[in-house]
């Protein structure tokens, strides 16, 4: 179900990394757990993300809830289509991303959980 491509967070985020740029948005079980997301805030381009810090807010008809780094960087383009759309969080969470980051330190990436890692913190 979880994109074996993609790397997890505990938080519920995931990264797709490519040579030195990240692209990242929200898992399955992130949008599930939201209900119908009305409104994403996401930072401008140029904005410093540290790893673990709030990057941004998701809203939904349930809660507003923070947006946690998977990793550290600059912030190289925002998908101002979710503005739009927002939705499209819940249609296809895992094909949907809200920011691409150049990667401060590409180890912080590989330290996080792969796809059969995250499912089995699911399970708990």
């Amino acid at each position: 179900m979880y994109p074996s491509d993609l790397k997890y967070t505990k938080d519920h985020e995931w990264v797709r990394v490519d040579g030195g740029t990240g692209t990242v948005g929200i898992t399955h079980f992130a949008q599930q757990q939201l209900g119908d997301v009305v409104y994403v805030e996401l930072p401008e381009v140029g904005a410093t993300l540290t790893i673990g810090q709030p990057f941004g807010t998701i809203e939904s008809v349930k809660a507003v809830s923070e947006l946690f780094a998977p990793v550290s960087g600059t912030v190289t383009a925002v998908n101002t289509d979710i503005k739009d759309r927002p939705d499209a969080v819940n249609s296809a969470p895992h094909d949907t991303w809200m920011i691409k980051v150049q990667l401060a330190s590409p180890a912080e990436a590989d330290a996080l959980m792969n796809a059969a890692d995250y499912e089995a913190t699911l399970a708990h």
